[in-house]
């Protein structure tokens, strides 16, 4: 058989796993497998410009489309710079295939111009990570970590690639099979189990489901709404799982935790069987782990082995694929409404509703009901903070919608490149990136990227000009000592004991003009409704709204540092 490159058997292997496009950025451990990358068609690279730019848009394209993303970088420098959005993909579950180049295997271990152990940094935050040490073994480890990436719980695969490997003749086979010895995720339901899961939910007076991310990524929401309208038990659900059932449901209570809904957080402390699906029990859903729903039996749903009375101590574990389980689960489950425990929730709902205090002012929950408003379908990117908690809270998911964010990691700067990787994945849909001023500017040189790809994102800024999340825990627990959060703080407030602060910058607006964008800025709520129209028919381009808001904003309900779920601060 012919021999080729190590170099052009990567992109065969690309073209064998149905790539469509790869984020990429280039140097000298790449430039070979750049250079082969431009003699296809096949596959179109995306140029962002900066590599953690690159790996969060190659992850918001797997969000959103259920493909595997793919990233290459460079060595050193290149390949850290992946580290953020690895552990932000690791923790949120998305399949990402991420190729870094490395130095020639002679010069691994001896300090050479941009070398790093990268398999080894980031071995703790990937699913799996390997250098490639020999060029015969190239196109099974290729093979091999896409299979990885996307069976049992997706995650980050990192393939280190030494240059003196990839130029190497080897055999041009990709293997059409995966067989590691290793690594059988598992594929099947225990229906024992889920039988007695079944039947322990039929005995409940107070039922309830938790459903998480895993449902969101198994793509199991109809069937999953399905199970809870044969059940007619109420839903509450992580961030991670909005979307789960549509936000509109009659049997949807709200989401849970920090800043969860007063009913969901009420009714997870106070049923008495509490069915989970799809999460991992984390701080900032539970409270104090010792009160986290005390009265009820648990049964935990998870593909991960690990995550299952890792946090929570579960009594009716369930090892398997979210929308395996709900599938059978449809089959055997039937109505277990309970009148009174459902009155009893309409009842905290009604007793504290999720409602934002009255402003004169532009408010935040003016800008997300304006979208509730005109996008029956829209794929809605947060960034990390207030105006994040804020869009879990008020943003109605439905069918046609589907929300992205940074959850484990609440990894800042996630939201403009993620906009990014979900538009490129879904170009016949609106993309609508929601950022605060500060996360917008960690990542906002992406302009370059949404311009030359004729991208016409709608970029939010929620321009509070501080560091909101971080803002609202110094007002309620710091004395309103706003250390390193003020956006215009620096030498003039200095001089002047605070006394003076200069002009905002950047402006927003002369920015996004200066990439060749459209910028619009908005005061008042009267301008939110023209503005989103504006935006709308700019369809070349990206559009950067910035919302001029109210610092004094701030997201409530909040579980107080420390406290239960039903430690709720309602408003100050």
């Amino acid at each position: 058989m012919k021999q080729i490159s190590g170099n052009k058997l990567l992109v065969k292997a690309l073209k064998e796993e149905g790539v469509e496009y790869i984020f990429g950025y280039p140097g000298a451990c790449t430039i070979d497998i750049s250079d082969e990358l431009y003699k296809q068609d096949d596959v179109t690279v995306i140029l962002p410009r900066h590599e953690q730019a690159l790996v969060h848009a190659a992850d918001a394209y797997a969000r959103t489309t259920g493909k595997v993303g793919v990233c290459l970088v460079t060595s050193g420098p290149g390949a850290t710079n992946l580290v953020t959005g690895l552990a932000t993909a690791n923790y949120d579950s998305v399949p990402l295939v991420c190729f870094t180049g490395q130095v020639a295997r002679h010069l691994i271990g001896n300090d050479a111009f941009q070398e790093v152990d990268i398999v080894g940094i980031t071995r703790s935050i990937t699913k799996y990570g390997v250098t490639v040490r020999n060029r015969e073994d190239l196109g099974r480890i290729i093979k091999e970590a896409f299979y990885i990436a996307r069976t049992g719980r997706p995650g980050p695969v990192l393939i280190d690639l030494p240059k003196d490997v990839m130029a190497e003749l080897g055999s041009a086979e990709y293997p059409k099979s995966v067989n590691i010895r290793g690594y059988k995720p598992n594929t099947s339901v225990h229906i024992g189990q889920l039988k007695r899961a079944i039947k322990t939910l039929s005995k409940a007076k107070k039922p309830l489901f938790l459903a998480g991310g895993g449902i969101n990524i198994s793509h199991a929401n109809k069937i999953f709404q399905e199970v809870v309208e044969k059940t007619g038990v109420p839903v509450v659900t992580t961030i991670m799982g909005r979307g789960a059932i549509p936000t509109n449901h009659p049997l949807f209570i709200g989401n849970l935790g920090m800043h969860g809904a007063y009913a969901a957080n009420m009714a997870v402390s106070n049923c008495d069987v509490l069915f989970s699906i799809g999460t991992r029990f984390n701080d900032r859903i539970t409270g104090k782990l010792h009160e986290f729903a005390p009265n009820a039996q648990i049964i935990h749903i998870d593909i991960d082995t690990a995550s299952i009375s890792r946090n929570i101590q579960v009594d009716i574990p369930i090892v398997a694929d979210a929308k395996d389980a709900l599938a059978k689960m449809s089959e055997y489950v039937s109505d277990y409404a309970s009148k009174k425990w459902n009155s009893e929730i309409n009842s905290w709902k009604q007793e504290h509703p999720l409602v934002m205090r009255p402003n004169d002012r532009l408010s935040p929950v003016d800008i997300i009901n304006q979208i509730n408003c005109q996008f029956e379908e829209a794929i809605i990117v947060t960034d990390v903070g207030q105006h994040q908690m804020l869009v879990s809270q008020y943003a109605e998911i439905t069918p046609g919608k589907q929300l992205v964010m940074s959850g484990g990691l609440g990894t800042m700067g996630y939201g403009f490149p993620g906009g990014v990787g979900a538009k490129i994945g879904n170009l016949d849909k609106p993309v609508i990136v929601i950022s605060g001023d500060g996360g917008m500017q960690m990542n906002i040189q992406e302009f370059a990227t949404a311009v030359l790809e004729e991208l016409p994102l709608i970029l939010c800024v929620f321009n509070n000009e501080y560091l909101g999340m971080v803002r609202q825990w110094q007002k309620l627990f710091y004395g309103k000592r706003y250390s390193m959060t003020n956006l215009r703080s620096g030498a003039l407030s200095r001089r002047t004991n605070g006394e003076e602060y200069p002009k905002y910058t950047p402006d927003f607006v002369k920015l996004a003009e200066s990439y060749g964008a459209k910028g619009i800025r908005v005061f008042n709520k009267n301008e939110v409704a023209a503005a989103f129209e504006e935006a709308k028919k700019n369809t070349k381009v990206p559009t950067l709204i910035e919302f001029i808001i109210d610092p004094e904003e701030m997201v409530y309900p909040m579980v107080k540092p420390g406290g239960t779920l039903e430690d709720l601060i309602m408003d100050c």
